[in-house]
């Protein structure tokens, strides 16, 4: 049995493995990320004494998914929307913490690596795994292999322009992609735009039942998962694009949105399948637990 923790940025959540992926135990916490950093490693070791409990051991190694990633130069957070672990020593934190080695991953990674092994990205080369979420986020996999790259970037499509006058990015730039697609942000236009606050399910309703300024929203949304997952594709050319997080559930991503990317790729020809998850919303915890399976196979 393996543990794998995922420190997202609404929920914590906690999964107990085997060696074939399948699940024996999941928890969710509340992230509560505005308590701050201490109150995150706080939940993250009451959730692991949890996992242990229900596997029988406390093992050597846990794997850890954050929204970043750990910077090469002093072993510090860098590049997460939960901006209160930016800067942190979060390895090492968690694992006085948790009183076990701590291997952490930046938690697209993991999410496309689950997807590659165990779920709609099997059997394909090069797969590129795309959280729309909270945040917005990428991993690439290569043969059965994470690709990093060297500052630890490889997949972070959520951090290019689109718009040269777009909203203010928490990472210092405007108009980033994960500005205008990730679930917040498309709530927000969705307010600013209908004069009402709701949920992103309730916006996505209002416009198949054909109210004119959520059918707005909503293409401007497929419009700019267009251009952007087009971006990428042009430069990387997946073999399959996988889709993850609560943003995925539109089904129109599927449909409208997979014809705004053909709308946008270089040559205009595009035939790059774009999936849904198979592992649902727990795929990059299953990366995480995987993650630790493969340090305690190393050692």
């Amino acid at each position: 049995m393996f543990v794998g923790i995922d420190v997202g940025g609404t929920k914590i959540e906690g999964v107990v493995i085997d060696r074939q992926g399948e699940v024996h135990f999941r928890q969710r916490v509340p992230t509560l990320r505005e308590e701050g950093y201490e109150a995150i490693l706080a939940r993250v070791a009451g959730l692991f004494e949890r996992c242990c409990a229900a596997a029988g051991r406390r093992p050597p190694v846990v794997g850890v998914g954050t929204p970043g990633a750990v910077s090469l130069a002093d072993g510090t957070m860098k590049n997460c929307n939960t901006t209160c672990l930016n800067g942190r020593p979060l390895p090492r934190d968690l694992a006085e913490a948790l009183g076990t080695e701590v291997v952490v991953e930046n938690d697209a990674n993991l999410f496309a690596w689950a997807e590659a092994k165990f779920g709609a990205g099997r059997g394909y080369e090069l797969v590129f795994g795309v959280i729309l979420g909270t945040g917005v986020g990428g991993g690439f996999v290569w043969r059965g292999e994470i690709v990093r790259g060297v500052q630890r970037l490889a997949g972070e499509w959520g951090h290019h322009r689109i718009a040269t006058a777009g909203p203010r990015c928490y990472c210092g730039q405007q108009g980033c992609v994960e500005t205008f697609l990730c679930g917040p942000a498309v709530e927000a236009r969705a307010q600013q735009v209908r004069g009402v606050r709701a949920s992103l399910a309730e916006v996505v309703s209002c416009a198949r039942r054909g109210e004119p300024e959520a059918r707005r929203v909503l293409e401007e949304f497929l419009d700019c998962f267009g251009r952007a997952l087009a971006n990428v594709v042009n430069i990387i050319d997946p073999s399959c694009i996988v889709l993850g997080g609560g943003v995925s559930n539109v089904d129109e991503l599927y449909t409208a949105g997979r014809d705004a990317v053909a709308r946008y790729v270089f040559g205009g020809e595009f035939c790059t399948p774009i999936l849904r998850h198979q592992l649902g919303d727990s795929a990059g915890v299953i990366g995480a637990a995987m993650l630790a399976a493969a340090f305690e196979d190393e050692k």
